[in-house]
């Protein structure tokens, strides 16, 4: 491990993880926001035969966003701000990424440019995983289902981006 543990109070890691919970799932309401018509949409679309049920996604989602936070707050506690800030960062700039994505799908229905956010989206959890071994093995084994949801979301977005043309 690249950094040493810093003793923070009970106060300060739960102010953290609160913290990191509450910009988490910020980014989460936002590209909610961008997915209000989802259900609706997602019923009318050609789906490929082993596409999961639209009920799934926010059960999946609201665990993945929870992992997501938790692996955050393990590098933040992990060391100084000096020492994470850089894993902390990526991990900031991939939930705009994230959120962005469900605007692009849902809400502006660009296949292609979904696409495009979904491989970055799926490169910055990497970056980012590999920045938080670094810091907090835990951490970045917490973001393994979430690497491997959004490989399955990848190859979903890709499959009904083909199967519906009116999609750009």
């Amino acid at each position: 491990m690249a950094t040493s543990m810093v003793r923070y109070s009970w106060w300060q890691q739960g102010s953290a993880l609160l913290l990191l919970l509450l910009i988490t799932y910020l980014a989460a309401a936002i590209g909610s926001i961008g997915s209000l018509n989802a259900p609706q949409f997602y019923r009318e679309l050609q789906l490929p035969e082993w596409a999961p049920p639209g009920w799934l996604f926010g059960p999946v989602w609201s665990l993945l966003y929870t992992l997501m936070a938790v692996a955050a707050w393990l590098v933040w506690r992990s060391g100084a701000f000096s020492q994470t800030a850089r894993a902390l960062q990526l991990y900031g700039m991939h939930l705009v990424v994230n959120a962005l994505w469900s605007w692009l799908f849902f809400a502006w229905y660009q296949g292609a440019g979904a696409l495009v956010n979904i491989v970055l989206l799926w490169l910055l959890i990497l970056m980012t995983i590999r920045l938080f071994w670094s810091h907090s093995r835990l951490a970045a084994v917490l973001l393994l289902p979430y690497l491997l949801w959004v490989s399955f979301a990848t190859v979903l977005n890709w499959s009904i981006w083909q199967l519906n043309p009116a999609l750009l």
